[in-house]
């Protein structure tokens, strides 16, 4: 059973981003139409699980072969998960939270590469969570209050999570409302 750990911000995360999308553009080339980092450790100051996650933006996950196995040769190992969390009251389709997750290989730095269709819901939800949490530092204490205060539980992680998403719906009520706002829309690629 994995621990959820949370550590304070570091400031060397979005170096190791870079490199990290650095590998994932050469492993993908142009079927990567945006590499993000996302997550706790692309938002400054927030404490976090030292666990870099990457968004890959992609047109389609089928075929998967042509996504997954060039990865794989990039050190990259496939992970079980094939959809992503739907907040209460998101209708439309299954396919609009579906994904491809991978984990970094062995004696790789830790992280989660997240494969999204461009312009689905889950992948948008990343994108504007990170830049809320960017623009409300009250908001990114809260919340790492709010995670601090689970891991000192000693919560698997797979149960973190669980406990976590109402909380980080609750943040993007408010993120969409501040998106409408002020015409939100995601920034040039990360990587």
């Amino acid at each position: 059973m994995a621990l959820a750990r949370i550590v304070p911000y570091d400031a060397n995360w979005p170096r190791e981003f870079v490199a990290v999308a650095a590998d994932i553009r050469r492993a993908l080339g142009p079927l990567a139409l945006r590499i993000d980092h996302i997550g706790s450790t692309a938002v400054p100051r927030l404490a976090a699980k030292d666990v870099i996650d990457v968004q890959v933006s992609v047109a389609a996950l089928d075929p998967e072969a042509a996504l997954v196995e060039p990865l794989r040769a990039a050190g990259f190992v496939p992970h079980t998960i094939n959809r992503d969390h739907r907040p209460p009251g998101r209708d439309g389709p299954a396919a609009d939270w579906a994904k491809r997750l991978m984990v970094e290989g062995p004696g790789q730095r830790r992280l989660n590469l997240h494969l999204r269709v461009d312009g689905r819901p889950n992948q948008r939800y990343s994108l504007l969570f990170r830049d809320y949490l960017r623009a409300h530092t009250e908001a990114a204490t809260s919340y790492a209050t709010l995670k601090r205060r689970l891991a000192h539980l000693s919560l698997d992680t797979d149960v973190y999570a669980d406990i976590k998403d109402p909380a980080t719906d609750l943040i993007m009520v408010a993120a969409e409302e501040w998106a409408g706002r002020t015409g939100w829309h995601p920034g040039p690629s990360d990587g």
